[in-house]
């Protein structure tokens, strides 16, 4: 599959060939719910706790004499049937996380990418080269590219701490690197751009 290559001004400079085994195979829904899934459960931080009626601060003491009260009996308050006492079955600190298969997370990621160019959803950019940190900057050239008001994800070789910066009060914008690219996030994006160092390092790491 080839698409255009951008500039910053929004002016086809030239072509490039997308890797066909990253951009071109038979998306695996299946495979891409299992790593949207597992991934969503790996942000839960799981830090909900509770104190059992052996961690409840208090006397031991029995609470008043076993007969003769008209009461139930009782061996002391830290009971969950009192108020401030125990909680039965509480949640309790935990990993919601497991482990998941590199060959299928690839496989996933590859199949958002596929899925992506398949839609007309990649783009790719010689490069973007700001001068400064400049919010306005980053959001013309996503106007030019006819990007503005778009969930897009970047994806450029390394850190760039002009781009990375700039596109912080972008809603619905994210500067990643390539080389970790994240498939739920992929997922999310209306549109994916590549600078070509970017694709190059995809083409690098996931080939």
């Amino acid at each position: 599959m080839t698409v255009k290559v951008y500039n910053q001004d929004g002016i086809a400079v030239g072509e490039v060939e997308l890797c066909s085994e990253i951009f071109g195979i038979e998306p695996n829904a299946a495979v891409v719910h299992q790593y949207v899934t597992n991934y969503l459960a790996c942000q839960r931080q799981g830090n909900a706790s509770t104190k059992t009626r052996h961690e409840v601060a208090g006397s031991g003491v029995k609470p008043y004499r076993q007969k003769g009260t008209g009461r139930a009996r009782r061996g002391v308050w830290r009971t969950p049937l009192t108020r401030g006492g125990g909680i039965i079955f509480g949640p309790h600190p935990r990993d919601y996380g497991s482990k998941f298969p590199k060959q299928m997370k690839r496989l996933a990621i590859k199949s958002v990418f596929s899925e992506k160019a398949k839609n007309d959803r990649i783009m790719v950019i010689d490069k973007i080269d700001l001068p400064q940190i400049k919010t306005r900057s980053l959001v013309d050239v996503l106007g030019k590219l006819e990007l503005k008001g778009r969930r897009c994800i970047i994806l450029d070789e390394g850190r760039h701490e002009n781009l990375t910066l700039s596109c912080r009060n972008i809603p619905g914008v994210q500067v990643r690197h390539a080389a970790v690219a994240n498939g739920y996030e992929l997922l999310k994006a209306d549109y994916v751009l590549l600078t070509k160092a970017g694709l190059d390092k995809v083409a690098e790491v996931f080939i």
